[in-house]
């Protein structure tokens, strides 16, 4: 008398299973392996039962899940006989006792380190408190020692006003006197904005060329001459041997001055 096999010995195993399914669907390897991300090799590891490439059975399952997706199958009959052949899930770990110790676990108490700092600024306060009063008692005993209880205070001479001094010379006159009478001398300030500026001395050498910001200042010294090339004239304030220069220019205008050791006529 001979025993046939159960049913479950003849149904076909996952990764056959999976294989007859893409093939049905028309797909090759690497068509399924674009669509699930699964990597070849993989994919061909699985079709021919070996799991020991996707890394555990937790990854197991993963893969199977996708790829029987990916084929149209039901992916739950596939991963509880993957199960059956592998000895089962494993029993998830009972989570409760662990959530109850944390939860009767006393939490660590912080130290109050603002309640430490108004107790020692309290302490300070009444420390110099008390060194003020008895400092005032021992002032008081000392006057009642030398008789001047019941005297007026003594009344402080009211200071002296003091003279207001003299009104400083204006800035362009101390400057006019401290600069030489044989050379000319220019002073440019960035005032209301920045300017791009060109100055030559008399023989054409180039002293300056570039961008005078706003709040900067240069200055230029020659025994002849100085050639100036202002970019935007109403943005600079000038000064020639010690006197200001007014109405250079507008604000975006060019304009090109020179001046020797006699100018200007009229400051």
């Amino acid at each position: 008398m001979s025993i046939g096999n159960s049913p479950e010995d003849d149904r076909p195993s996952v990764g056959r299973v999976l294989q007859q399914a893409r093939v049905d669907a028309g797909l090759t390897v690497d068509e399924i392996s674009t669509t699930t991300r699964v990597r070849i090799p993989i994919v061909h590891a699985i079709e021919q039962e070996d799991f020991s490439r996707c890394g555990g059975d937790v990854y197991a399952r993963g893969h199977i899940r996708t790829l029987a997706r990916a084929v149209g199958l039901d992916p739950a009959p596939l991963i509880a006989q993957f199960d059956a052949e592998h000895g089962g899930r494993p029993a998830p770990t009972p989570a409760a006792p662990l959530f109850e110790a944390e939860r009767m676990r006393p939490e660590r108490r912080r130290p109050n380190w603002t309640a430490a700092m108004v107790a020692a600024i309290v302490a300070v306060i009444g420390f110099v408190g008390f060194t003020l009063f008895s400092d005032g008692g021992k002032g008081q005993e000392a006057s009642v020692a030398d008789g001047h209880v019941g005297e007026s205070p003594t009344v402080k001479p009211s200071p002296t006003k003091t003279k207001p001094a003299d009104p400083k010379p204006d800035p362009s006159d101390s400057a006019i006197a401290g600069l030489p009478k044989d050379k000319v001398t220019i002073k440019i300030t960035g005032r209301d904005g920045q300017s791009w500026i060109s100055a030559k001395d008399a023989n054409g050498k180039l002293l300056e060329d570039g961008l005078l910001r706003k709040g900067e200042s240069k200055t230029f010294t020659d025994k002849k001459r100085i050639d100036l090339v202002l970019g935007n004239a109403g943005a600079v304030q000038l000064y020639v041997n010690g006197k200001e220069v007014k109405e250079i220019g507008d604000k975006g205008s060019v304009e090109r001055l020179s001046y020797t050791p006699g100018d200007p006529q009229a400051g």
